[in-house]
């Protein structure tokens, strides 16, 4: 392994480990006092699985929040808490890394407006459906069981164990611990993703990535979507950094697909979801994703 590879290795671990650090606590936090004032019920019935409308408000509240895919899990931990309809949370953690208003605005200045409402149509359309057939066909049976339990708050003095009396914690404190407890759980799984995800990053060329996914091969579209995967870095910067592989001759369908799978199933983010779902949730999660950017490829090459 070469000094670049390392230097670049270690500086994306570096960055992902503090911006994913940062993001987490920050994420849990707001949803933690979101929680005292909005009650599970409010929640439920907003994002209910019983019409319609609940799939599009998870749609339109992934569209508006300008999470990456690993900032969705202390959102979507929040929404599994109070309850909220499977079919819907799924569609919530399908849309809102490939929606936010940053990446719609990326997407538009370097590829065109076209491109983009294409994009935008195709990665809300299969979100909805996404989450939809995950919660018809049973997969809420696969989210672990203590993903629904409400961390712990510490109480301060002694207690009855002394002959004394637990004061009660400080609301917001109570919010914190409970943040920190998760993040503690969570940490590991943090490490090993942003780990995997920088080496690979910083030892896979664009050039190798161009050369695969060109006009001329077939399955350039499967193929990207499959090596954006282990591929993390924020959205933004993959649709960035498709510019030059598109001079490359890298086609549209393909750039779409790396996008769709480098921001809506991340390596880390799968192994984040380690904590909250069984491996057959993982896995149907990662079909739906990989589905997303193959039809979102194929499609935009045979309409346009």
């Amino acid at each position: 392994m070469n000094t670049d590879v390392i230097t670049a290795t270690l500086g994306m671990f570096a960055f992902l480990a503090v911006e994913i650090t940062i993001l987490f606590l920050a994420i849990s936090y707001f949803v933690g006092v979101l929680q005292m004032y909005i009650p599970p019920e409010r929640i439920r019935n907003i994002l209910s699985s019983k019409n319609g409308k609940g799939y599009f408000m998870a749609a339109f509240l992934g569209a508006i929040t300008p999470f990456c895919s690993c900032s969705t899990i202390p959102f979507l931990k929040g929404l599994i808490r109070a309850q909220a309809g499977f079919g819907t949370m799924m569609v919530f953690l399908l849309a809102s890394p490939l929606l936010n208003p940053m990446i719609i605005g990326l997407f538009a200045v370097t590829f065109g407006m076209e491109v983009t409402v294409y994009y935008f149509s195709s990665a809300l359309l299969v979100s909805v459906i996404g989450g939809y057939l995950l919660e018809k066909l049973g997969f809420e049976k696969y989210v672990k069981e203590e993903a629904y339990v409400e961390p712990e708050a510490k109480t301060s003095g002694c207690g009855a164990s002394c002959g004394g009396k637990a004061k009660p914690v400080n609301k917001w404190l109570k919010v914190w611990q409970g943040v920190w407890k998760d993040f503690k759980k969570a940490m590991p799984y943090i490490l090993v993703g942003v780990g995997i995800g920088s080496l690979i990053y910083g030892a896979m060329p664009t050039e190798w990535i161009a050369s695969y996914a060109g006009n001329d091969n077939p399955f350039a579209i499967p193929f990207a979507a499959i090596v954006g995967i282990p591929l993390y870095i924020r959205a933004e910067a993959v649709i960035l950094l498709s510019a030059p592989l598109a001079a490359k001759g890298m086609s549209m369908g393909a750039i779409m697909a790396l996008v769709i799978g480098s921001a809506g199933a991340s390596l880390t983010e799968v192994i984040l979801l380690k904590s909250l779902f069984r491996n057959q949730m993982i896995i149907a999660f990662l079909a739906v994703v990989l589905g997303m950017a193959v039809f979102t490829g194929y499609s935009y090459g045979i309409f346009f």
